[in-house]
């Protein structure tokens, strides 16, 4: 064996090995929503109290799972999805996994292609990855949804290029086509084919695992590297902040987004959520963190809180600036207390222009 040899068998191994580690991961992980999906169901069907909770139930569910991540109420109802979209997965689950419960009251008509369906099923849960399982289930018309679950299995595409392929209607576009088999395949070349390291950074799976989303980002990312820096010139001015989490995923309609840094501020009592975009100040950077801020004041909010405040920082190599923003239902009261306890915009251009300058 030469040198160049042993390279490549570690590396090879150490790939292989890796994609199986996280396909395992990935299947325990599916099954868990499965289930959970499954339990809700057979609540909402059998439960003795249902009537107590009704339209609050996903919501009273989430505050009592707040231990868990990742199971906010919007994900408890992806799950439930994912279980009356895919039934067929008790099929092949396995008696030693599927909870008992539902084992003993859950029944499932088997379509008349039966062999074929449990086939497909068991690959789905072998070699798809929850990500994908979730894009999947948000279409409605099996057909076209066959379509894609085959689709994925034989290019197995990112959860981002799968998107695309939806998005860019590449059913329809087949559907179109005089020459089907020649566009399938033309279109499976085109397909990028998701790595090892894609499936590793599946925020499923980290929140699965309990680990922190910034794991995901690469230090070396100029972007990445400010938001460190700035999380902890942010701490180190002290005034009541408390951070919560960088690259927060919020889960709106189907689609996720991820807020730069978010903050509590024990003073103000109200959440921060922190933007920064290495760019010139655009429409959309305003619009998207109004959009994170609605969300918050809906989703997230208690009671006793305050609106949350939001700071946008845009920045390119020759100038910096800084927009603050709240939901319109604030009080002038509030909005002369914020403006003490937080870093004033000259504050926070030094900081960024000091940031750029090292680099």
């Amino acid at each position: 064996m030469k040198f160049e040899d042993l390279l490549k068998s570690i590396t090879t191994t150490h790939a292989t090995l890796q994609a199986k580690a996280t396909q395992s991961v990935n299947q325990f992980l599916t099954i868990r929503n499965w289930c959970i999906g499954a339990y809700i169901v057979e609540y909402e069907q059998n439960g003795n109290d249902r009537a107590k909770y009704g339209s609050k139930l996903f919501g009273n569910l989430a505050k009592q799972l707040k231990s868990i991540k990742g199971l906010r109420s919007t994900e408890l109802k992806r799950c439930r999805r994912f279980y009356l979209t895919y039934p067929l997965f008790s099929l092949v689950i396995g008696e030693n996994i599927l909870p008992a419960s539902i084992r003993q009251t859950l029944s499932v008509e088997l379509k008349t292609n039966e062999n074929e369906e449990i086939g497909l099923t068991r690959l789905l849960l072998k070699k798809m990855s929850y990500s994908h399982l979730s894009v999947l289930m948000t279409i409605e018309d099996a057909k076209k949804r066959r379509y894609y679950e085959i689709l994925t299995l034989k290019t197995t595409p990112s959860v981002r290029e799968l998107q695309r392929q939806i998005n860019t209607l590449s059913y329809e576009r087949l559907g179109l086509s005089t020459d089907k088999n020649l566009s399938f395949e033309k279109i499976k070349q085109a397909i990028a084919v998701q790595s090892p390291q894609d499936a590793v950074r599946d925020m499923y799976v980290f929140e699965f695992l309990g680990l922190s989303s910034q794991q995901i980002f690469d230090e070396n990312d100029l972007e990445s590297a400010l938001i460190a820096h700035l999380q902890e010139f942010i701490l180190e001015l002290g005034n009541g902040f408390c951070f919560e989490a960088r690259q927060k995923r919020i889960l709106i309609g189907d689609d996720y987004f991820f807020i730069d840094l978010v903050f509590y501020h024990r003073l103000l009592k109200c959440h921060i959520l922190i933007e920064l975009k290495v760019d010139k100040m655009q429409v959309g950077h305003i619009a998207q963190l109004q959009t994170y801020l609605n969300y918050y004041q809906e989703e997230i909010k208690e009671e006793n809180d305050n609106p949350p405040i939001g700071i946008l920082l845009v920045t390119d190599k020759n100038e910096a600036l800084v927009r603050y923003a709240m939901p319109t239902q604030n009080n002038d009261l509030f909005i002369s207390k914020y403006k003490v306890q937080l870093p004033t915009e000259e504050e926070l251009q030094n900081f960024i222009l000091k940031e750029l300058k090292k680099r």
